[in-house]
């Protein structure tokens, strides 16, 4: 078989690129979880007129959504249609930390869920919280030295 049959089959048989309807569908899914909780944030601010309420009570409640969604099997089924549209930091992240909990819970509860419960966001957290102390060490050394930046 010569190369240029070979890149012909290839190009016959591989699938054709879907890249705008996937673009699209993350951009529709993706907007439709921050829709969703920027609607929940207007109606808190409506029912308490409180900011940090209306703010504490949104995030509380996408990281629940997002738990809930994941344990019931309908988070993976939206994030196989919208890819990188469920990476929304909040639900995302309440996803990333519950489903391998709910995927290991059958090997019991130390051993499953709390044990593989920060297989993904573990690193995340680690490498995240890591660099926050980093960077407070070092806007702390320049205060030290006279040095403003905000």
């Amino acid at each position: 078989m010569t190369p240029q049959h070979y890149a012909k089959l290839v190009e016959k048989n591989a699938p054709k690129s879907r890249t705008a309807l996937n673009c699209l569908h993350a951009f529709l899914i993706g907007g439709g979880i921050c829709a969703a909780g920027q609607l929940i944030y207007e109606l808190l601010m409506r029912w308490t007129n409180d900011d940090a309420t209306a703010k504490t009570v949104t995030s509380v409640t996408l990281l629940f959504l997002g738990v809930l969604l994941t344990a019931i099997g309908v988070y993976d089924k939206l994030a196989r249609k919208a890819g990188a549209g469920t990476l929304v930091p909040i639900t995302g992240f309440a996803n990333a930390i519950s489903a391998p909990a709910v995927e290991f819970k059958t090997e019991g509860f130390i051993t499953g869920v709390a044990a593989k419960m920060f297989v993904i966001a573990g690193p995340v957290l680690v490498y995240g919280i890591s660099a926050s102390v980093l960077y407070g060490a070092v806007l702390w050394l320049l205060h030290l030295f006279g040095v403003t930046l905000f």
